[in-house]
């Protein structure tokens, strides 16, 4: 795929790109360019949760390795595309705003994707005060429920909550389908549906509920931990489709203190419920040995459910006490340890059904987040959310199905190549006209995409719209959507059930102050409404400071394939378009100089 020039064109970047020019650093990275981190990306039949699937892996393993990056310091990650068939991207989820201009990892928006038998390097700088819980994933079709892992940015300083250690539960889930099949069955006439998940993986175990070929590979994860200590748990919200509850057997009191990579005021819980693409950070307190004796045992589950679906989908861990007890040392404890490769006759723990609203107006900031006031906002963009059935089913916002692979035959907007490339090239005919789409609640007729200026203060409200089918019996449906933000994080502002009314929400935020977060769930409160009936709401207000092609979608994969996806072009050309000829040339073509192979090295800009 290439692009032709016109002169009139590169006499257009060229001089509007003068400045950014002269500062550029463009280099050769060969043998001697040795990269922070190496992720590959591979499909291979691998055994898990006790069947064998053709399956997406990063270093040969889901999840892939667990990444630990510093703050305010240039990080250079190799992804490898090694898959023969397929492109990939790698999205530093919760980090946009520390990747380099076309590093976010999302195609069609910010980037082309990687061709097979190609690498790229992408360019990091987290920001000071970014020490937290993250994770990097595909952003390619159905990649990302597998081929993803936790990505740690390690605090420079004494953590303001000082624990005995570390330990990440990382939950994906396990599809018997192969990706290809599930994106190809999501986007056929009529829909094939993926099915539910055969189970939860935590840390990249599970004993599914399909039939069960590969014993060796159905086993449970095992959280090691001493008696007597207090652990920071980062639990990772990676799973592909669902909303889920989970809970520890005898260990009621889960002490929240971070959400989306930004600390908190200390909240307790008993459970979590937690959607895909968010995190949590909970103190946790293990028993003494004392306890444990009292308990008469080492081992604890962990139980999962799933939330909003049509059947419940149950998986386990297992908690196992390292016995470090002196008087406990010769004592012979009733309940020996519990079996990792067979799961509890019953159910150790109740979780009750979906708490609506979780954590809203509950979260605290830790620090001051200068968060925007009602009267600093300077316009509302509402967001209908609305799953449309005809002969496909589609999920759109305001009307647009956006998807990053131009199907035939399906009403999706696809754009030929990403818009920041589309941007580079032609800015004038590709810029989103911002006066239209101030008069189309927020999005430009032209490009499908929603502009924003710097310095904005805009609230962005969510709103779920009743389904329309027009061949069958599905209208008035709602869902539960997990709305993730590329770029900065967002302050949440809260949700409801019903109609936004603007004096409601206010009056639900009186006296709390909002958290910055960047993935926050629209809850649906009832399972049927009308068709176009509105009903569940969620509302962001962002201050726009962060230039660039961001996307802002939801974060169910199944939906993202068939449409559940905007695009948001934030700042003017001059804030947008910072590197300079002739080093971007390599970013505006499919399979460009940018891109590594054993032929040649990758050709690229040092931003940071």
């Amino acid at each position: 795929m290439r692009w032709l020039f016109s002169n009139d064109v590169f006499f257009f970047i060229t001089s509007l790109l003068v400045t950014a020019a002269a500062a550029s650093d463009t280099r050769v990275h060969d043998d001697s360019f040795i990269p922070d981190e190496v992720l590959r990306v591979t499909r291979q039949y691998v055994g898990i949760g006790g069947i064998v699937r053709y399956t997406t892996l990063v270093n040969g393993t889901t999840p892939g390795p667990e990444l630990h990056i510093p703050e305010d310091k240039v990080v250079w990650i190799r992804v490898y595309n090694d898959i023969p068939d397929a492109n990939l991207t790698m999205h530093w989820h919760g980090l946009a705003q520390a990747a380099a201009p076309f590093s976010d990892g999302s195609p069609m928006a910010s980037q082309w994707p990687i061709p097979p038998g190609h690498y790229f390097d992408y360019e990091l700088k987290t920001p000071r005060g970014t020490a937290g819980t993250f994770f990097y994933h595909s952003h390619v079709g159905f990649q990302t429920s597998t081929a993803n892992g936790p990505l740690i940015v390690d605090d420079p300083n004494p953590p303001p909550y000082p624990v005995d250690g570390d330990r990440v539960i990382h939950i994906q889930e396990l599809f018997d389908k192969t990706d290809t099949a599930i994106e190809e069955g999501m986007r056929a006439s009529p829909l094939v549906w993926s099915g539910e998940p055969g189970g939860f993986l935590i840390n990249g175990n599970t004993i599914s509920d399909y039939r069960i070929v590969d014993p060796e590979s159905a086993r449970l994860s095992v959280i090691e931990v001493d008696p007597g200590k207090t652990y920071r748990f980062r639990y990772i919200g990676a799973m592909a489709l669902t909303y889920a509850a989970l809970a520890f057997e005898n260990h009621t009191n889960l002490e929240i203190i971070e959400a989306d990579g930004k600390y908190t005021e200390p909240y307790s819980m008993p459970l979590l419920q937690i959607g895909s693409g968010q995190r949590f950070s909970t103190l946790f307190e293990t028993k003494t040995c004392d306890e444990l004796a009292s308990l008469q045992k080492w081992d604890f589950y962990l139980q999962i459910e799933s939330r909003d679906r049509p059947r419940t989908v149950t998986s386990y861990a297992v908690l196992r006490y390292r016995n470090t007890c002196d008087a406990l040392q010769h004592r012979h404890l009733h309940d020996l340890p519990v079996s990792t490769t067979a799961l509890p006759r019953q159910k150790p723990v109740y979780l009750p059904p979906t708490i609506e609203g979780f954590l809203d107006y509950k979260l605290e900031p830790l620090f001051p987040n200068d968060a925007p006031s009602a009267a600093e906002v300077s316009r509302r963009v509402f967001v209908y959310v609305q799953k449309q059935v005809d002969r496909y089913t589609l999920w759109t916002d305001n009307g647009v199905a956006w998807g990053d692979t131009p199907e035939k035959n399906v009403d999706y907007t696809s754009p030929p190549e990403p818009y920041l490339v589309s941007l580079y090239k032609n800015a004038s005919r590709y810029l989103p006209n911002y006066e239209a789409a101030i008069a189309n609640n927020g999005l430009d007729p032209g490009t499908k995409t929603y502009p924003v200026k710097l310095g904005e203060v805009i609230e962005i409200v969510f709103q779920q719209l009743g389904s329309v089918d027009h061949i069958g019996p599905w209208g008035g449906f709602l869902d539960t959507h997990p709305w993730h933000a590329h770029g900065g994080h967002v302050y949440d502002v809260g949700g409801g059930p019903g109609a936004y009314d603007p004096e409601e929400a206010e009056e639900r935020l009186r006296g709390t102050h909002p958290v910055l977060r960047d993935t926050t769930m629209l809850f649906r409160y009832k399972t049927k409404v009308q068709p176009n009936q509105p009903w569940g709401w969620r509302a962001w207000r962002l201050r726009v400071q962060d230039p660039g092609v961001w996307m802002i979608h939801c974060h169910m994969l199944q939906h993202m394939i068939v449409g559940m996806q905007t695009v948001w072009v934030i700042g003017d050309t001059e804030d947008i378009l910072n590197i300079g000829q002739p080093d971007v040339m390599g970013y505006l073509e499919y399979g460009g100089n940018v891109n590594g192979n054993t032929t040649h090295p990758a050709k690229v800009v040092h931003y940071f």
